[in-house]
């Protein structure tokens, strides 16, 4: 019987993108498997979040490929869910946080009969139970954001891009959020690629840092990362691993820079 070997979830395939004359990504080439939580990092300007959107068939390559599931990621798609930084803006005021997981539903034509307990079931998820009734500006800034995955998770997405979600919030809530996406990630084999500055976030979540170069955006450095699961926001920082791979990272940003 011959080995046949399961299709990447995302290949990037020499991705290029401009923009008129101008360069914003060039030649970007990886493979993310399935299940994959990997992370881009890169100075601000290297074309993180275009990539991201590359991924989400909001913009297509002007040369090269971008594959889900080995075909052309040519439009959005239900199962593919953006998580956006700026949850103020991606949650409608008018509506409560049961209102603003229901639009998900009423998107993919669920039938209003069978999406109360569902609903009901998601926001328990993710730390919203009995929080409903509420609107968007009766809530923090991490509820908000809770709120906001909720609502992706209501699409049942095989994957979550997550554009820097936790860079408005405070130091506190970023980490209960951290270790809760990776509790639902556990959970769920969803694949993630995930946005951020930050270089410790980007290693106490990811299996695999990416970095971009700017000037165009470019593939400077792909590093696994090593470390036992679950994680600890104080033990896991403490590894001599995870140190080790934030200098490299922060050699590479500084590098970058320059």
């Amino acid at each position: 019987m011959p080995f046949v070997t399961a299709l990447p979830k995302f290949s990037f395939s020499g991705a290029t993108l401009a923009f008129g004359q101008k360069p914003i990504l060039r030649n970007i080439s990886f493979d993310i498997p399935a299940g994959q939580f990997t992370c881009i990092i890169g100075a601000s300007g290297c074309g993180k979040t275009t990539a991201l959107r590359l991924a989400a068939g909001l913009y297509q390559p002007t040369q090269g490929a971008v594959l889900f599931d080995g075909e052309p990621m040519s439009a959005p798609r239900a199962d593919v869910a953006i998580v956006f930084q700026d949850y103020g803006k991606a949650l409608l005021p008018w509506r409560t946080a049961f209102g603003n997981v229901s639009l998900a539903m009423e998107a993919g034509g669920v039938p209003k009969a069978g999406r109360a307990d569902r609903i009901e079931e998601l926001l328990a998820l993710v730390g919203l139970a009995g929080q409903g009734g509420k609107y968007p500006t009766e809530m923090s800034g991490g509820m908000q954001q809770r709120l906001q995955i909720a609502r992706c998770l209501a699409q049942n997405p095989s994957v979550l891009l997550m554009d820097e979600p936790f860079g408005a919030l405070d130091a506190m809530t970023r980490q209960g959020l951290q270790d809760e996406v990776l509790e639902l990630v556990a959970r769920t084999q969803t694949t993630v690629i995930f946005v951020t500055h930050d270089l410790e976030e980007a290693i106490y979540l990811g299996d695999r840092v990416i970095g971009l170069l700017p000037h165009p955006g470019r593939v400077g450095i792909d590093v696994p990362v090593n470390l036992p699961r679950p994680r600890d926001q104080l033990a896991t920082r403490e590894e001599p691993e995870f140190l080790r791979l934030r200098r490299e990272l922060f050699d590479f940003i500084k590098g970058s820079e320059a």
